[in-house]
């Protein structure tokens, strides 16, 4: 599979073709939609659906023909393999007969039927003609999943049915019919909102009741049809040769990407460059194939592993998505298709002057006092901060700081991804540099931890402190580390990431237009909740320098779900897993 995305076998006519199936099925989701809402004109499409009357392929008025095309339409804009032939062999079926019935005077007198019979064997022909463009391969367990849902589901509903319609039922009190007939009166309206009586003299209920029950029915189909058409979420776990290939890697050029080390969490996978000299590090995520960071290796070679990364993901019928990519990435990234969106600046700080040229960390100057006081604020109260390597902290020591840390932590859910390693205390990370404040009384209150940039730098990994400790505590630990970076070998530090800092520090000048203005003052809204300007603030204190990052994506309607995926990466939002016995297949991840 090519850059471009498209398989090798991939023909304008095929193209063509695909895209028409996926366009048919989004207009007869709006017509079925329309239908649902707008009442006339359901009845008048309900009239062209009965006796000798037909519509084209899948045209049925009501909101759950319109889930379920819409279904269609979306796992078939993604190159779905099953979809594809679920339609073929539903739309087979249909032209099939409709070119039997179309044998009788009957039928074939009314013009409707001949538009109808044409626009069907119009989308049969262009599924058999775009069949190579559906090659995205689903999980081997949706089938198991769907039926499991169809199965548990429906009985569910049906028992729901039963007893909404026990509780409104107004026919001589209900005591005419037994549960048994009000339970297949409930399951006859998961499949029809017509409120046909016959038949059931001891039911009778109000008409929102039908159609509350067929609402029921629709939340079923919802979900039979996202499991059976899944995207594989499950692959391959970095394995411990992979660890080691990457690790030789950062060894040799580790000093290019400060986010170069957070590509060895274990739960992400790796594509390699056929030369081996580069690696993509991803995590697939909601069918969002979501990397990390730059690639990890030789620039040169980048490109080696992009491709094939991108191949997998459409293979899978994933989206591909890169986070917090540096601007040289992001250029690579764009060769191939990839657009880019300024996510904010990443905040680097250099311990020490190097030719005259870099910004440095001083606590001295006026514009550096109000830190300077934090800093004496805290250092007279009596703290004292530790710096050392992880491989030399005693194992016993080690267990304590982990133990301290998990209870500082805030939340139960483990969070970061793109610039977090997940993993404190690992005996592989011996050189991670741990920073340990206690107070007064010798009492520990607070720990950092960085992880390698380099051979002379260090990235922000954790940070964790006792909330009852003097505020300040964490900044009072950050200039520790600045100043005292000679007894480690250290030149450069990178902080936090910083989220649209450009806004932040352009639209707080004078002359910034109504719109900055406008998006700066949103931002500080939403600041309540996320901390998006107070990250900012804090990173901005040590005067850093700042190096933008991006999003890479393939196209802008795919962003709602890669925001999704990536909060869900980072730890904010959590979705439960499958049960063990739906996962068979797959590779369990550590």
């Amino acid at each position: 599979m090519g850059a471009t995305g498209e398989p090798p076998t991939s023909t304008p006519t095929s193209r063509r073709a695909a895209g028409f199936t996926v366009w048919y099925l989004r207009a007869v989701t709006c017509v079925n939609l329309l239908s649902a809402v707008w009442v006339s004109f359901g009845q008048d499409l309900r009239r062209h659906n009965a006796e000798n009357y037909f519509t084209p392929y899948l045209l049925a008025a009501g909101f759950s023909s319109a889930v379920v095309t819409w279904f269609l339409a979306v796992t078939m804009r993604r190159r779905k393999r099953a979809a594809w032939i679920l339609n073929l062999v539903l739309a087979g079926l249909f032209l099939l007969l409709f070119a039997v019935v179309m044998c009788f005077a009957e039928v074939r007198q009314y013009a409707q039927n001949w538009v109808s019979l044409v626009l069907t064997a119009a989308f049969v022909a262009a599924l058999l003609a775009g069949r190579r463009e559906f090659y995205a391969r689903g999980d081997r367990a949706n089938p198991r999943l769907a039926a499991a849902v169809a199965a548990g589901g429906l009985l569910v509903t049906s028992l729901l049915a039963a007893l909404l319609v026990t509780a409104a039922n107004q026919a001589h009190g209900g005591r005419g019919s037994t549960f048994l007939d009000r339970w297949r009166y409930g399951a006859l309206r998961l499949v029809s909102v017509a409120a046909d009586g016959a038949g059931d003299p001891g039911i009778a209920t109000p008409h929102w009741v039908d159609v509350v029950i067929n609402v029921l029915s629709t939340a079923l189909l919802i979900a039979v049809v996202h499991a059976a058409f899944r995207t594989r979420r499950a692959v391959d776990p970095l394995a411990p040769h992979d660890e080691s290939k990457l690790r030789a890697l950062l060894d040799k050029g580790g000093e290019r990407d400060s986010l170069g080390y957070f590509a060895l969490r274990r739960e992400k996978s790796v594509v390699w460059s056929p030369t081996g000299k580069a690696a993509v590090t991803y995590r697939v995520i909601g069918g969002v194939s979501l990397a990390s960071g730059d690639p990890i290796g030789d620039p040169e070679a980048w490109p080696g592993a992009i491709e094939p990364w991108l191949a997998q993901a459409r293979v899978h019928g994933w989206i591909p998505a890169v986070m917090g990519a540096s601007e040289e990435a992001g250029t690579v990234y764009a060769r191939h298709g990839l657009d880019a969106l300024e996510l904010g600046d990443e905040a680097i700080v250099a311990t020490a002057a190097r030719g005259g040229a870099e910004r440095h960390f001083t606590l001295e100057g006026r514009s550096m006092r109000t830190v300077r006081q934090a800093y004496n604020r805290v250092r007279r109260a009596g703290y004292t901060v530790r710096v050392r390597r992880h491989e030399d902290i005693p194992p016993a020591e080690m267990a304590y700081l982990l133990e301290r840390a998990d209870q500082w932590r805030d939340g139960a859910t483990e969070r970061g991804f793109s610039m977090a390693l997940g993993r404190l205390g690992d005996p592989a990370d011996g050189r991670c540099v741990m920073l340990e404040c206690a107070d007064a009384s010798g009492r520990l209150r607070a720990v950092l931890s960085f992880v390698p940039w380099g051979p002379r730098g260090l990235s922000l990994d954790l940070m964790r402190r006792d909330r009852t400790a003097e505020n300040g505590l964490m900044e009072f630990m950050v200039i520790e580390l600045l100043q005292r970076s000679h007894e480690i070998g250290i030149a450069r530090v990178s902080l936090n990431f910083a989220m649209f800092r450009s806004v932040f520090e352009r639209g707080s000048r004078l002359g910034a237009g109504p719109v900055l203005r406008l998006w700066r003052a949103l931002l500080g809204f939403f600041s309540r909740w996320w901390q998006i300007e107070s990250l900012y603030r804090a990173n901005a204190k040590y005067r850093p320098l700042w190096e933008p990052r991006f999003l890479l994506f393939e196209r802008s309607a795919d962003l709602p779900r890669i925001g999704i995926a990536s909060a869900r990466a980072e730890g904010f939002l959590d979705v439960p897993a499958l049960p063990r016995w739906l996962r068979r297949g797959r590779v369990e991840q550590p």
